[in-house]
């Protein structure tokens, strides 16, 4: 598969989201092997390809969970330049700019649905309880699941984890949305019912990348399809 196409993303000029020539190295394994791409705002692309091609290191680096060697990742004006630390303003900044979802949630097991979601913008950004308590009502409200606003994790579903976790990372508002393998624990309607929640998010205007082994899920939402093989990205 080389593409899915529900709209045609040249109509966007907006880019959000670009890396250039993005290496990334683990001793002497090569992970990412000059990695460049551009995503547009209201985008939805799916990185896919097979296990150990870079696709979940990729996320994470521009996450800013992972260093990488060379290269260049810029989100909505904060740019990771390759081999260079990250700065204290830059680990403060980057989270506003980019959320991630991971494959397994890694909500806090000891806090409620809603406590997860407004832990960050509270704790971490000085937001107002009262504000960020009604903020996160809303977003567990877009994504279906305001009635389990106080469940703990292990009360919750599958389908309910993925949906709170997303909520989470959009708590703070960042224009990009990086997934994990979003559909690894999901039956076939939940998939259905996540490819919906996405679709929304995209027209919303939020940048969504998703990294995904589920062909079929990908040409449910995606709006295009990069395939990565040995750390490159080798079609488009």
């Amino acid at each position: 598969m080389t593409g899915v196409k529900a709209s045609d993303p040249s109509d966007v000029v907006d880019v959000v989201l670009r890396a250039e020539g993005v290496e990334l190295r683990r001793g002497a394994r090569i992970i990412l092997a000059g990695v460049s791409c551009a995503v547009h705002r209201g985008e939805l692309v799916a990185l896919m390809g097979p296990s150990g091609s870079g696709k979940t290191t990729m996320l994470r680096a521009i996450a800013g969970l992972e260093p990488f060697q060379a290269g260049r990742i810029a989100v909505d004006g904060v740019t990771l330049e390759g081999g260079v630390k990250l700065s204290t303003a830059t680990l403060r900044e980057l989270p506003r700019k980019v959320g991630m979802v991971f494959q397994f949630h890694h909500l806090f097991e000891h806090l409620t649905a809603i406590e997860n979601i407004r832990l960050a913008p509270v704790h971490a950004y000085r937001v107002d309880a009262t504000a960020a308590t009604a903020r996160a009502r809303e977003l567990l409200k877009s994504v279906g699941v305001d009635h389990r606003a106080d469940a703990l994790p292990r009360e919750l579903s599958g389908g309910e984890a993925q949906r709170v976790a997303i909520a989470r990372a959009l708590a703070v508002d960042p224009p990009v949305l990086l997934m994990d393998e979003p559909t690894a624990s999901l039956d076939p309607a939940r998939r259905g019912e996540l490819a919906a929640t996405l679709r929304q998010l995209a027209e919303e205007g939020r940048t969504l990348v998703v990294a995904t082994h589920d062909e079929d899920f990908a040409r449910s939402c995606a709006h295009r399809v990069l395939i990565m093989e040995e750390g490159r990205v080798a079609r488009r």
